[in-house]
């Protein structure tokens, strides 16, 4: 794999150097196991659904949880293979531990499980500050203008003689 070189970016792109270290922790080879598999879909304009399937946990043995931009799910199973013999055991039953970078602003918004699959929604929510908006432009008369620089040249001239 090629890897990439962002420093010219750092020269002339200020205030970026957080969305190139994003993209140079993605371009590394840290490798996250394939386990459980996972799903993400949009679900609407500004909404979506990771989908994990978690066959075999329970839901008092998931935890998520969301800190800074990371969305972290793990599942902690309780060794009961005491006393069972397993000519096959295909099914993984075993502890994980899955991370996702989330964008700002994107909130998860709830978690349910159902079928054996984890799903978990998430809602971008920009502030209304942040949002574009319009603004009106509001014509001024040139009557109401021209009084206004009148007064500013009299008072101008009334300094000057004094």
């Amino acid at each position: 794999m090629n890897t990439l070189d962002f420093t010219p970016f750092y020269r002339s792109f200020i205030g970026f150097d957080h969305l190139a270290n994003l993209m140079d922790a993605a371009a590394r080879n840290e490798k996250q196991p394939a386990y459980p598999p996972y799903n993400i879909e949009v679900t609407g304009e500004d909404q979506y659904r990771i989908t994990m399937a978690i066959a075999g946990f329970d839901e008092a043995e998931l935890s998520i949880e969301t800190e800074h931009n990371n969305l972290v799910v793990r599942g902690q199973k309780a060794d009961k293979t005491e006393g069972r013999r397993f000519l096959h055991q295909g099914i993984a039953e075993r502890n994980f531990e899955r991370k996702f970078q989330l964008s700002d602003y994107i909130k998860v918004t709830g978690a349910q499980m159902s079928h054996g699959l984890l799903h978990i929604e998430l809602i971008r929510e920009v502030p209304e500050a942040l949002k574009p908006r319009k603004i009106s432009i509001n014509q001024q008369s040139t009557a109401k203008a021209m009084p206004q620089l009148l007064e500013e040249n009299s008072n101008l001239a009334q300094v000057s003689n004094a």
